[in-house]
């Protein structure tokens, strides 16, 4: 018998003027969270990549002294720079009690033509990591890119560049500084950054 899946507990954020969505899994369960937004886990690196990419400062969007992200900042970035933010699941099921990707059987995806509707100025997704770059392309029916590649696909009558970028989480073993350099290319081509 299948299992009733966990919903997702944020609403997608989507900037009309935006012109890049970046899309995860998942997020972590509620214990794990420093804010009530996207990538909310402070040991995350999501914050300290686009803080990287945008400013050259990790800490941008962080308040170490307090352990958690700066929301407010980080919206009203986004918003500034037309980037929107949701995840490949709309339900998930934690087949272990951590954040792990290769824990999580997704129960309902997200409808991608329902979202990008109500983007009518997007030209591009991003994918962060390979779980929500394979669950998006099923979605879609497209091919699943090779790690910081870009595929391209068709939806409601437009045409989109989809990237597959590194996962933001520590657990993916690759530099922080790294990770920020294949971001800023991604925002660079999509003319965020």
């Amino acid at each position: 018998m299948p299992r009733s899946g966990e919903n997702h507990p944020l609403k997608p954020f989507l900037p009309p003027n935006a012109k890049l969505l970046m899309l995860g899994t998942f997020p972590p369960g509620k214990k794990r969270w420093s804010m009530d937004f996207f990538y909310p886990n402070f040991q995350n690196d999501m914050w300290r990549i686009f803080g990287l990419a945008f400013f050259g400062d990790k800490n941008k969007f962080a308040l170490p002294e307090e352990r958690r992200f700066d929301r407010e900042k980080i919206e009203s970035f986004l918003r500034q720079k037309g980037i929107a933010l949701y995840d490949t699941a709309e339900s998930a099921v934690r087949l272990k009690e951590n954040a792990s990707d290769k824990h999580l059987q997704i129960v309902r995806k997200t409808n991608p033509a329902k979202i990008l509707s109500a983007l009518p100025a997007c030209k591009a997704v991003v994918c962060t990591g390979s779980k929500a770059a394979e669950t998006f392309a099923e979605s879609v029916g497209s091919a699943v890119p090779g790690q910081n590649e870009k595929a391209g696909f068709s939806l409601c009558g437009r045409n989109f560049v989809f990237y597959r970028a590194p996962s933001s989480s520590r657990a993916y073993p690759k530099p922080l500084a790294e990770k920020a350099l294949e971001y800023a290319k991604i925002f660079r081509e999509t003319g965020v950054l």
